[in-house]
């Protein structure tokens, strides 16, 4: 076209329209509207402004709605990660028992129910966790060693021994008395004890297991006050304490080198019988 003398042709912009299937498009759009059809060319130009403005809108909703998803999914797995990653209180605890929070007479079902449950609580810090497994074998590992090599509790053989109706039976018919009598008691059997081992007699000490059997009859009638039971008391006390003597010499304890002669035996015996004498003058009910 001619302006002024001066030909020139019609300039064109080019618009860059997103398109979300093939990215941006390129659009040329006349600057100057051709003398043909004005209207067209205007109407043309007005129309793929407007595509253009809500093609561009889509585009920034879709992108802020992408960036508002990825950071909901990284807050999330954030906050996930820090409530699953407890630490475990009684990490540094030694004994494995405290360290579950179990007892010693726990069973494998409640040791385990135990190792399942701080796992389940403690499972997203690994330490914890390595605390809790190690407690755990540890003490499935004591516990099968006991099994395999029982040791025997002494204190509960013991209380079982006092507990039984035996026991209890013969213990019954013993009493403590004062401290004098026990005293007095203690010095009489002594005293005939020295005489025993310093002079011993062809015959034996028949002299001086004589005078522990009327000892006995004195300390049991002083006690009780009663003739009868001092006599029948008195009598059983000696024979049940010389048959205990004769047993322990022959079939338990051994010839002892201190004692020598041949009444050996019969001294030895004697002192097992005041020894059994003493207590039933002394503690016998």
């Amino acid at each position: 076209m001619s302006v002024s003398g001066l030909t020139g042709s019609p300039s064109r912009c080019c618009l860059r329209l997103p398109d979300r299937s093939r990215g941006l498009v390129c659009g040329q759009v006349s600057a100057i509207p051709s003398a043909g059809k004005p209207k067209e060319k205007f109407g043309l130009l007005h129309l793929e402004r407007s595509s253009w403005i809500v093609s561009m809108t889509r585009w920034k909703t879709q992108k802020t709605h992408l960036i508002k998803c990825a950071m909901d999914a990284s807050y999330g797995d954030m906050a996930s990660e820090s409530a699953g990653s407890a630490i475990f209180p009684r990490i540094n605890i030694r004994d494995p028992y405290k360290r579950l929070g179990i007892s010693r007479e726990a069973s494998e079902d409640e040791i385990q129910a135990a190792r399942n449950f701080l796992i389940s609580k403690y499972g997203g810090h690994k330490p914890s966790v390595d605390a809790i497994e190690a407690a755990h074998d540890k003490i499935i590992m004591q516990k099968f060693y006991e099994r395999k090599n029982p040791k025997i509790d002494i204190k509960k053989k013991v209380r079982e021994v006092k507990q039984s109706r035996v026991v209890q039976a013969v213990t019954s018919r013993f009493q403590t008395p004062a401290t004098k009598f026990i005293v007095k008691t203690s010095i009489a059997f002594l005293v005939l004890g020295v005489l025993t081992v310093l002079f011993p007699t062809e015959e034996g000490p028949t002299l001086q297991v004589a005078i522990s059997l009327i000892a006995t009859f004195y300390f049991i009638h002083d006690r009780l006050k009663s003739k009868i039971r001092a006599l029948l008391y008195g009598a059983g006390a000696f024979i049940f304490s010389w048959l205990v003597g004769t047993f322990l010499m022959v079939s338990v304890i051994p010839p002892i080198p201190v004692l020598k002669g041949p009444r050996s035996f019969e001294v030895l015996t004697s002192l097992i019988t005041y020894v059994l004498l003493w207590v039933s003058s002394t503690y016998l009910k």
